[in-house]
């Protein structure tokens, strides 16, 4: 018995020696026709994937091109409108300046003619306190004079006035 087990022993030893290489025979069988079957799928079906990302490839470099152009010209058109903004915002400065400086010469000679009305105004009042003060005096003296006068034209008016009626009469 102890012979047997030996040989049984033997016996699963070389059966398991030789298991592995019918398996990765096997294996090898699988894979080689699943290589053919792939391969014989794409020469008949004629889509080959790399060739499809390579056209996918060249596309998108293709739009990356195309959608830099793009980014360039609107670039180069903000550019110019940006430019244009600022043009027409230093006229706008200009313009502004030169209504500051209108403004500060209207104004210094606004200021000028306000000094010369006060002066005037210092005068005329002058004048008049000087006519106030002088009339009083040349009143006391002037009604017997102006009372003579008057007489002397009414007369004179009078006789003239009838002297021309009568002559025409």
């Amino acid at each position: 018995m102890i012979e047997l087990t030996r040989d049984t022993k033997l016996n699963s030893i070389a059966r398991i020696g030789t298991q592995p290489i019918a398996l990765a025979g096997a294996t090898l069988i699988v894979l080689l026709a699943g290589a053919a079957s792939i391969g014989f799928w794409r020469a008949y079906s004629g889509s080959v994937p790399e060739l499809d990302r390579a056209v996918a490839v060249r596309q998108l470099q293709a739009r990356t091109a195309q959608a830099s152009e793009q980014l360039v010209e609107k670039t180069k058109g903000l550019e110019a409108t940006q430019q244009e903004s600022i043009d027409q915002l230093q006229v706008m400065q200009d313009q502004l300046s030169t209504v500051r400086h209108l403004l500060a010469a209207q104004q210094t000679q606004t200021r000028r003619l306000s000094e010369q009305v006060s002066g005037l105004t210092e005068a005329i009042d002058g004048l008049r306190q000087s006519f106030a003060s002088a009339q009083p005096s040349e009143l006391s003296s002037a009604p017997v004079a102006r009372d003579r006068s008057l007489r002397a034209g009414a007369h004179a008016f009078g006789t003239g006035h009838q002297k021309h009626a009568k002559s025409r009469g």
